[in-house]
């Protein structure tokens, strides 16, 4: 689908459950994203049935596996969601922890980005973070979203930072 300097970025397949059931375990998954209730290789294929493979489908976009160029090894997934209770659809992204901080999610979410923009038609792209989470905060805002709002998803715990990519002043503004 996407290529980088150091990625492939493409839509996941059933054959991905090995890398997603370590992924959706690892300790930054379930400590900022939640625990999915993926257990098992079974779980895996369900949660990328499900989820990733229903998206592609249903919204013609979804969460893209991200391959690294040099050994083909997958390190994390990147890519837009469609929540009932956002406007606009959200970016969300996760690696692997021996990849995390070498620059990697920003090279996928910066190209992820333009592919929004160009192909997808996206005016507006959000993303919700947990305020503790400042690694992504510094993440999206080195991306050029800025913080709007802090909301309560229906069913949530607790109050997330709601970020946009829109550059008007005051959240919920009209564009010009």
């Amino acid at each position: 689908m996407l290529s980088t300097e150091r990625l492939i970025i493409s839509e996941a397949a059933l054959s991905d459950s090995t890398f997603i059931l370590e992924l959706l375990n690892s300790p930054s998954w379930l400590q900022f994203i939640g625990d999915k209730g993926v257990k098992t290789e079974e779980d895996a294929k369900n949660y990328i049935r499900n989820g990733l493979l229903n998206s592609y489908k249903t919204n013609g976009f979804g969460l893209y596996k991200l391959v690294l160029k040099e050994s083909k090894a997958p390190i994390g997934l990147c890519g837009f969601l469609k929540r009932e209770y956002l406007a606009n659809p959200d970016i969300g992204f996760a690696l692997l922890p021996e990849f995390e901080g070498k620059g990697l999610m920003f090279e996928a979410s910066n190209a992820l980005s333009e592919y929004a923009r160009s192909t997808l038609d996206f005016d507006e792209v959000l993303a919700i973070v947990m305020p503790k989470n400042k690694r992504s905060c510094q993440l999206l805002e080195k991306l050029g979203f800025s913080r709007k709002d802090l909301i309560l998803p229906p069913g949530g715990k607790e109050e997330l930072l709601l970020y946009s990519n829109k550059k008007s002043h005051s959240f919920g503004a009209a564009s010009s």
